[in-house]
């Protein structure tokens, strides 16, 4: 049964929008006539969440195209699929039928595109697909993680419990990322500021300056000089500069998404001070909660190592996580392997042993991630601190290097004047 998108005119003359799934357009304004709404406009969800809008009031040939800026310009956030998912498991853990909650669900449901695309997971559960294979079809919005989950779920008859799992995962992935984010935005932006007003003080500033010392034909000193190329060659030829830095930024690109460069930029960034071992925590943590979920689910351990390893943002990381999934496929344990890599801390690989050997890798794996994201908010916190007095210091040292280079020459006439009077 199709699923359409309408937007309507109520009794007051109010616009209302939702969504439906019924036989055809003339079953949606058979539909909407009982519930005393005109009929306006109206949507066909495709798969994955594409459709085609069409005028129901003749306005628009049926079949053709409208282009939604608003909807171009609206995504899905994972809070959006984490509200979304905590609603679907309270109605379920209320007892309530599947397809019922889907339908609860998708009129609570603000996000037009989430709104749309699980209607139309909604339709096709209706019409006997499993649900895990429904959410597969949308694989741009519900990651892999999201529907073996589900999957696991509802092999297991507990798909309420793995739902509420996914929700507390998807909300702290989304807290671990916004407080990197949010730490780091302010003095991303105190940066760009600075740059721009050294940028703007090269390009106005120092030429009009620097333009009365040629006037003058005095001797200038070494900084002086090359202030004065470096205004000169911001000046005319700023687009040369533009395109090489964009050449540059698409050649980095295409050399990190290779596999020999992706690999050695990872592995580079990991022995970056500070900075690498930030970047490992937050991949541990995001290792050992994901695997922790998934097992915690019923995903089996080789699958969820999979799954894993396509979550990992590290080739070198991910890498050993696939030669661990090999190594027990082969019978090794789940300890060995990692500890073998030297890419994971004693810590980590010591509580896997023990969760492996207690039978309780699960927990033992959650405990690694809630130690590992405190760390995390520990270690952004102590870096956002450091990165500020950095900033004014440099800042102030290139400011301080403008001004002697000013300065500098002013002396020197002020000197060559007493002398000569």
């Amino acid at each position: 049964m199709p699923v359409f998108e309408y937007i309507g005119k109520d009794a007051g003359g109010r616009t209302v929008k939702g969504v439906l799934d019924v036989d055809g357009p003339r079953a949606l304004k058979a539909a909407l006539r009982r519930d005393k709404v005109f009929l306006t406009e109206y949507r066909e969800a495709a798969a994955k969440g594409k459709g085609q809008k069409v005028k129901a009031a003749g306005e628009q040939k049926a079949g053709s195209r409208e282009v939604d800026v608003g909807e171009l310009l609206t995504r899905i956030s994972p809070q959006d699929i984490a509200e979304m998912t905590r609603q679907l498991a309270t109605l379920l853990k209320a007892a309530v039928p599947l397809v019922e909650a889907l339908g609860a669900t998708v009129e609570q449901i603000e996000n037009p595109k989430l709104k749309r695309v699980l209607a139309q997971v909604r339709t096709d559960v209706n019409e006997g697909a499993p649900f895990w294979r429904a959410l597969s079809v949308h694989e741009a919005i519900f990651e892999t993680t999201y529907f073996n989950m589900v999957r696991a779920g509802e092999s297991a008859g507990n798909l309420d419990i793995v739902l509420l799992r996914l929700a507390d995962f998807t909300e702290s992935q989304v807290k671990l990322r916004n407080k990197v984010i949010g730490a780091l935005t302010y003095p991303a932006i105190m940066l760009c500021l600075s740059l721009a007003i050294v940028s703007a003080m090269m390009v106005f500033v120092v030429p009009t300056i620097t333009s009365m010392f040629a006037e003058l034909g005095a001797d200038l000193p070494l900084i002086t000089r090359m202030l004065i190329q470096l205004s000169a060659a911001m000046t005319n030829f700023w687009w040369l500069g533009v395109i090489a830095l964009a050449f540059a930024w698409q050649a980095a690109r295409r050399w990190k998404k290779s596999e020999a460069g992706g690999e050695r930029w990872d592995r580079s960034i990991l022995k970056v001070p500070v900075l690498g071992d930030l970047l490992r925590k937050i991949a541990i943590a995001r290792f050992s909660r994901t695997l922790s979920t998934l097992l915690s689910s019923g995903v089996p351990l080789l699958t969820a190592l999979e799954i894993v390893e396509n979550v990992v943002a590290n080739r070198i990381l991910a890498k050993v996580v696939a030669e661990a999934r090999n190594a027990i496929r082969e019978g090794d344990n789940i300890a060995g392997p990692f500890k073998r890599s030297g890419q994971f801390p004693p810590m980590v690989v010591h509580m896997i042993a023990i969760g492996e050997k207690s039978g309780e890798l699960e927990d033992m794996l959650k405990n690694v991630a809630e130690s590992y994201e405190n760390q995390v908010d520990t270690r952004v916190q102590a870096l956002t601190s450091l990165l500020e007095p950095l900033m004014i210091v440099f800042m102030g040292g290139v400011i301080g290097l403008m001004v002697a280079a000013i300065l500098l020459p002013m002396m020197k006439l002020t000197q060559a004047v007493q002398q000569g009077g």
